[in-house]
């Protein structure tokens, strides 16, 4: 039996669709309705009393929620809009300008990603872009020679989101330390997947956000910074939530806190964090070690099936390599998916990827059956043209 299918009633879409696209968007849980009421219910009852009854805590006290997901401590995690800004906290805190000035990435890293650090050359850094030649993986032992003593960021994601590859994060931390580098860990693919020890690992920074696998919704991102590191950085993205005595409103420089407000700075998004509790609650009753078994079994289903088909997967066939999404590159992958979504089997195509099936703990085995069956069944009648056609008669 299983366990984890008590949650699926959590969860409203699920009675009408089949949700294969926890990759991009989690399942929203019902109780964020509560949720939401009850921060309507704060602003229109409390008024202005609601900051300083819970509203200014907010952005590191559901943080709490989010750090036994990724193996951080209380009060270790910062909440932000999205990863992009925390990757901009983080290089504030660094110079470009000397010799140490080189940032190492993938070409499989996250566009967002590689776009924000492209734009720091005008600050001074350098950007070694290492090609990978492959849709799924790319080659450690390059990645790893391209660390230098000249290298001071290697931003890298734990599971690469085109091919949901897991990447040894541990070897590249390890270098990096080595050679006095630093590396921020993207975990946007892996929390709510795979366990995750980011103490353990000594990752510098690690960062992410709710809205996929942890079904929290768009409007937050966190941020861990290692515990050493937390007080000795400073960002020069910084604002009131970061100052030691904020209400004082006193003028001039900031007069840093030591903890994780430190790297805050300016009003923070409370009705995102409204929304994201139900899922993080969700998650932490699950347990990821469950939710990681239970992946593995329907990422196989779906790997062996699509192979049966004869259709490439973007993905490791090896399990312990692989997160919780199976990238399909069937013949018309993008007409395949726009059809699958009007069936109302929600998933989607990415370039150098394909269909992304991502079943999540919610999801029944059987639905790794049907959607696979249904992409046969969209080639085989090449249903794509027939809706074609009618839209042109339309």
């Amino acid at each position: 039996m299983d366990e984890l299918l008590k949650w699926r009633s959590e969860f409203p879409i699920l009675e009408r669709t089949t949700y294969m696209i926890s990759n991009s968007l989690g399942a929203m849980p019902r109780r964020v309705y509560d949720e939401m009421r009850a921060y309507a219910d704060s602003w229109g009852e409390r008024g202005v009393r609601a900051w300083e009854e819970g509203w200014w805590e907010m952005a590191v006290n559901v943080g709490d929620r989010i750090a036994p997901l990724i193996g951080a401590g209380p009060g270790e995690i910062s909440l932000h809009q999205n990863v992009t800004l925390i990757q901009a906290v983080i290089s504030s805190c660094f110079d470009f300008r000397g010799p140490r000035n080189k940032v190492v990435m993938t070409d499989l890293e996250f566009p967002s990603i590689q776009y924000f650090y492209h734009e720091q050359r005008r600050n001074g850094a350098r950007i070694e872009l290492v090609p990978s030649g492959d849709p799924v993986r790319f080659d450690l032992g390059k990645f790893l020679d391209a660390i230098d003593e000249t290298t001071l960021l290697v931003p890298i994601s734990q599971v690469l989101f085109r091919s949901a590859y897991i990447v040894d994060a541990r070897a590249i931390i390890e270098k990096a330390h080595r050679v006095g580098a630093h590396v921020i860990l993207d975990l946007f693919q892996a929390a709510g997947t795979i366990p995750l020890d980011v103490r353990g690992l000594g990752a510098d920074f690690a960062c992410g956000g709710v809205l996929k696998w942890l079904s929290g919704g768009p409007g937050v991102g966190y941020l861990y910074v290692r515990e050493d590191l937390r007080p000795r950085l400073q960002p020069a993205i910084a604002g009131w939530l970061a100052h030691q005595r904020p209400f004082a409103f006193e003028t001039g420089a900031i007069d840093a806190r030591e903890d994780s407000f430190r790297y805050l700075n300016g009003t923070p998004h409370i009705p995102a964090l409204y929304a994201c509790q139900p899922g993080l609650a969700i998650l932490n009753e699950a347990g990821i070690a469950a939710i990681r078994q239970k992946s593995m079994r329907m990422t196989e289903r779906l790997f062996g099936a699509a192979k049966a088909q004869g259709w490439r997967v973007n993905t490791p066939e090896n399990p312990a390599e692989r997160a919780g999404t199976v990238s399909v590159d069937c013949p018309h992958a993008a007409e395949v998916c726009r059809e699958l979504l009007a069936r109302e089997i929600l998933v989607d195509y990415r370039p150098k990827a394909g269909v992304r099936l991502s079943p999540h703990f919610y999801n029944r085995d059987e639905e790794c059956d049907l959607v696979i069956a249904q992409i046969a069944d969209i080639l085989r009648t090449r249903a794509w043209e027939k809706h074609a056609v009618a839209l042109s008669h339309a």
